[in-house]
């Protein structure tokens, strides 16, 4: 097989698509196309994370209320409630 043969360049040669505006050099002075804004995927998520984040302290200190308010009021009987 001759370099001028090669297959594999024939077929990439095939489906190689146009070259596309984005992607070459811009002459002196144009400027390039402006981004297209993307639509935020992540919104919910990340104001969910954000809203138990911002919780998250006051959830501890309920949680450790409860915990001192039943060391408290425990009357000492023991794990199965008999003295």
């Amino acid at each position: 097989m001759t370099p001028d043969e090669d297959p594999t360049a024939d077929f990439l040669a095939e489906v190689r698509a146009p070259e596309t505006p984005w992607r070459r050099d811009l002459p002196p002075g144009e400027q390039a196309p402006e981004r297209a804004e993307r639509p935020e995927r992540w919104g919910r998520t990340r104001a969910a994370g954000r809203a138990a984040a911002q919780a998250a302290p006051y959830l501890q200190a309920a949680a450790l209320a409860a915990w001192l308010a039943s060391g408290a009021f425990d009357d000492g009987s023991g794990p199965d409630g008999s003295s």
